[in-house]
């Protein structure tokens, strides 16, 4: 426990670079996972192919992979960024995948009905998908998007591979100084547990206020 206290600024900063990749990523997988998404239920047979490449491609590639190869290999064709800004953008496009699916799971489970209802009122596909299919989806899928969250998170572990200095990263660089892995990872597994379990409970509780009650 002492080398904990001893440590705890450096594992404090590698806390909050998770936390920052955490948030950053998710804001950019939820916003690409819902345009996915869109082209997962188009009408346009070339668009929901576009879309079904897209997830299988992108659940079928490991993570670190995709970290790996963009960091290291794209500066070689021109483009290099920040490591913490490659992490956010590799991750999110990566965990876009899984949040496109869960939409979908979601927009599958909306009355055909509803479709119809908007398509009468005079509603364009992009209207009744953003007003009245997306806005019902949303609310049967907050477990399922709070598990991916959940995924994401532990996902953050893996931006070490490209210099980020996160949680995980930073009780790495801890143990070589002190020799002591038990008591460095099982603190910082605890900060994750701690993360993990926060977003499980506020997706329950988001997912009682929301239900619909059929």
């Amino acid at each position: 426990m002492s080398v904990l206290l001893d440590h705890l600024p450096e594992l404090w900063q590698g806390l909050l670079i998770t936390l920052q990749l955490t948030v950053a990523s998710f804001l950019g997988a939820a916003v690409l996972g819902v345009l996915v998404t869109a082209l997962r239920v188009s009408p346009v047979p070339v668009l929901r192919a576009l879309g079904t490449v897209y997830v299988e491609t992108f659940q079928n590639l490991p993570l670190l992979v995709l970290l790996v190869l963009v960091f290291f290999g794209f500066p070689y064709i021109g483009i290099k960024g920040p490591a913490i800004l490659t992490a956010i953008v590799v991750i999110a496009v990566y965990e876009a995948a899984y949040v496109a699916e869960a939409l979908r799971s979601g927009v599958n489970s909306v009355s055909k009905g509803q479709g119809e209802a908007a398509r009468a009122l005079g509603l364009t596909f992009t209207q009744s998908l953003r007003l009245v299919i997306l806005p019902q989806a949303l609310r049967t899928v907050v477990q399922p998007l709070g598990n991916v969250t959940i995924q994401l998170v532990m996902a953050t572990a893996l931006a070490g591979a490209i210099s980020v200095v996160d949680l995980t990263e930073e009780a790495k660089r801890i143990n070589l100084v002190e020799a002591q892995p038990i008591a460095i990872f099982v603190g910082s597994g605890a900060a994750y547990a701690a993360i993990a379990g926060l977003i499980g409970l506020t997706a329950g509780w988001l997912e009682r206020r929301l239900v619909i009650v059929r």
